[in-house]
Formats: structure tokens, C-alpha cells, sequence
């Protein structure tokens, strides 16, 4: 009987050992209520022979963010659905290899200037400054080897009713062809409100140009062997930036009213993608900016993406004045995720709170311009909720 006991206890505490600590949830595990917490794992060693850490942030009401030190990148977001069900919305890697040789910028921080700049290059204060190109001559999210691909400072925070990772990193004068010393900090926040906070923040010692964002892919079903069509999209934007055919914007603002660019009510995804428009063909499908209906910082809603099988809601507000909508076009299935599952062509979409594209060459467009002495800082909210 005593045998019994003992096995029957070492079974339990098991088990429970196993739920803490499991990094998969496969098991399609049912919203839990506990304590907020953050706690720290090894995840990898970068081909430097870096160690990577990933971070598990928690809430009270059982939601948990995974982040790891290497790109800053968000590997994990485990949200309810309408039945309570915790599922992974967002696509990522379980290994660091997927990052190290990843292409599509799977959830990572991106920067010095996200989104694309023209021939590579700019000119500030009257001198060309020529970046490292990536993108058919021109650059991409920070050139050949931007903030996806550097290993991140990590600070764990708690707070009375929050958990942040507060992530740094020194931009050296010259980084992929930047001026300056640029010092940067990101921090993720979460709350019992089932928000993500990112607060953006650099400084630099040097007039300079700064567009950080998030390359988060999500897939609010739950699992990324699902394409994202039929997610209903709503964004808060009368107009948009036309690009050219290297998605380089053209430097006009254009109306959405009457084409298939115009979420100011909601739209799947999959409604008009497949359309003869020219931007869409461009885009492969969508993958512009929209030019938010906002003045100032204040941070307001951008976007909202509901999920009808699932009942998740996904709501994006932000201080910035632009968000690029991708749906996942140069997907190709060469990328293998989490759970052995080939990333496919529109089985995830990004949200990516910014200034538009190739604002340094664009001066009717929102300044991007950061001057020495003063503080670039921008905040995003991912605020996830069920419509039953």
C-alpha cells in the first residue's frame, strides 16, 4: 500500500512538473487561472557559440508569451478561444536555427528602419549614406544583418499587475551603413488584460533615421496548417501608400473607397485578394502600407482580426501613423515551425506598426528623422480577446 502511494504521488507530481514546464501544449490545454510570472530557460547557441535564453511571461488568466534573446523575436502567444481552449497564434521556430537562417522575419524585432528604403541608400544633412542592400538593391528591415539577427541584453521586470522582458542592444556608428551610436531598448509587457505592450525607445549620438517594429506572423486558429483567408480584418485607414513593382512606395497617399484595399469595414481576408488590381499584383495580394486615420502620437486602434471558427479577436493600437498588412505572400512551405509544420503561402499574416516605407527618401512623408539629444520611442498593443 505504501508502494502504491508513492508511485500513485510521483505520477502526480509528474504530471503537474510536466504542465509548468511543457514548452509545446500541444495538447490543446484549457485556459488555467494562476499566478503572473516570468521565468527564464535556455533555448539555443547561435553558430558564435552564443547562448539564447527564451523568456515565459504569464498572466493571471493563464495567457503566455514565449520570447527569445536572439532577434528579440516572439516564439510563442498561447490565447483562449471562445471555448476556453489556450492555442499558439503565432508562427515561430523550435529551434534557433530557424532563426539564424530564417528569410521571412518569423516574429522578430526589426530594425534600424523597418520596412524597405529605396536603392539602399538616403541623404541626411546634404551626405549619401549607402546601405547594405537585400532586397533586389534595395533594403529590407535593416539590411544583411539587422536587429532579427543580433542577440539581445535581457532584463526580467515584475510588476503589481503586469510582467515585462525589458530587451537592449548598441547599434554601432556605421551598422549596416547607419550614422551614429544608436543605444536601443524594447520591452514586452504583459498584463491580466490579455495585452502585449511593446515600447519602442533609441538614442543616438549622431542625426540619424530609426522605424523599429514587429515581424509577428499570426494565425489566430491556432495552427499555422490553416490559412488565413477567411480571418476578418478591419483597418482603421481611409488611405494607403501605392507602391511601385518593387514595393517601394511611390510617395502618394491614395483613397481605399472602392477598391479592395478598403477595411474601414470589416473584410476576410480572402474576399478580394485574388482581384485584377494593380496593387494587388503587385503585392502578390496585400502587402502595403495603410496610412492610419490618426493625428499625433496618441496610441489608438489600427486594426482589428476576428477568427469566426475560434471566436479570437486580435486588436492592434499603436502611436505610429502607418501599418504594413501582409498576408503572408513569399510564404513557400521551405520554412519548417513549430510542430514540424511548413509555413505555406497565406498561412499567416503581419501587422507591422510604423512610419511608411522609405520615409528617409520621402520628405512629404511623416519624419523618421532622430537628432541627438532627443529619444525615438513608439508603443504597440496586441490585445487579444474571444467573440462568442
Amino acid at each position: 500500500m505504501k508502494l502504491l502511494l508513492t508511485n500513485l504521488f510521483c505520477m502526480i507530481l509528474f504530471i503537474i512538473v510536466f504542465t509548468i514546464n511543457s514548452n509545446s501544449y500541444s495538447f490543446g490545454k484549457k485556459e488555467i487561472k494562476g499566478k503572473m510570472g516570468i521565468t527564464k530557460e535556455y533555448y539555443g547557441k547561435t553558430e558564435a557559440g552564443e547562448s539564447v535564453e527564451i523568456y515565459t511571461l504569464t498572466n493571471r488568466n493563464g495567457m503566455i508569451v514565449k520570447i527569445i534573446t536572439f532577434g528579440g523575436a516572439i516564439n510563442q502567444i498561447w490565447v483562449p478561444d471562445k471555448n476556453g481552449n489556450l492555442d499558439d497564434v503565432v508562427l515561430g521556430f523550435d529551434k534557433l536555427i530557424g532563426y539564424e537562417q530564417g528569410k521571412s522575419y518569423i516574429g522578430v524585432l526589426v530594425g534600424r528602419y523597418a520596412n524597405r528604403i529605396d536603392k539602399a541608400r538616403f541623404t541626411l544633412d546634404g551626405k549619401e549614406y549607402k546601405l547594405s542592400a537585400n532586397d533586389n538593391g534595395n533594403q529590407l528591415h535593416g539590411g544583411t544583418i539587422g536587429f532579427n539577427k543580433v542577440l539581445w541584453n535581457a532584463v526580467p521586470l515584475t510588476h503589481e499587475k503586469s510582467v515585462s522582458l525589458k530587451l537592449e542592444y548598441l547599434s554601432k556608428d556605421g551598422d549596416q551603413g547607419y550614422p551614429g551610436n544608436m543605444n536601443v531598448t524594447v520591452i514586452y509587457t504583459l498584463n491580466d488584460k490579455n495585452e502585449i505592450e511593446i515600447d519602442y525607445s533609441a538614442t543616438c549620438d549622431k542625426r540619424t533615421v530609426v522605424n523599429l517594429t514587429n515581424h509577428a506572423y499570426f494565425n489566430l486558429t491556432g495552427s499555422a496548417e490553416n490559412e488565413i483567408l477567411n480571418h476578418v480584418v478591419m483597418i482603421n485607414a481611409d488611405k494607403f501608400t501605392p507602391v511601385n513593382g518593387n514595393l517601394i512606395p511611390v510617395g502618394e497617399l491614395s483613397n481605399v473607397k472602392g477598391t479592395p484595399m478598403d477595411f474601414t469595414k470589416p473584410e476576410a481576408i480572402g474576399a478580394r485578394i485574388n482581384e485584377k488590381f494593380e496593387q494587388i499584383v503587385l503585392g502578390r495580394g496585400y502587402d502595403h502600407n495603410w496610412v492610419l486615420n490618426k493625428e499625433g502620437k496618441a496610441v489608438t486602434l489600427a486594426a482589428r482580426v476576428f477568427e469566426p471558427t475560434t471566436g479570437r479577436v486580435l486588436e492592434v493600437l499603436t502611436s505610429e501613423p502607418g501599418i504594413q498588412f501582409y498576408s503572408g505572400n513569399f510564404l513557400d512551405g521551405s520554412e519548417i515551425g513549430k510542430g514540424n509544420i511548413p509555413y505555406k503561402y497565406r498561412h499567416g499574416f503581419c501587422l507591422e506598426t510604423q512610419h511608411f516605407p522609405d520615409s528617409p527618401n520621402k520628405p512629404q512623408f511623416p519624419s523618421v528623422v532622430l537628432e541627438p539629444g532627443n529619444k525615438y520611442s513608439s508603443k504597440t498593443i496586441y490585445k487579444f480577446s474571444v467573440k462568442k
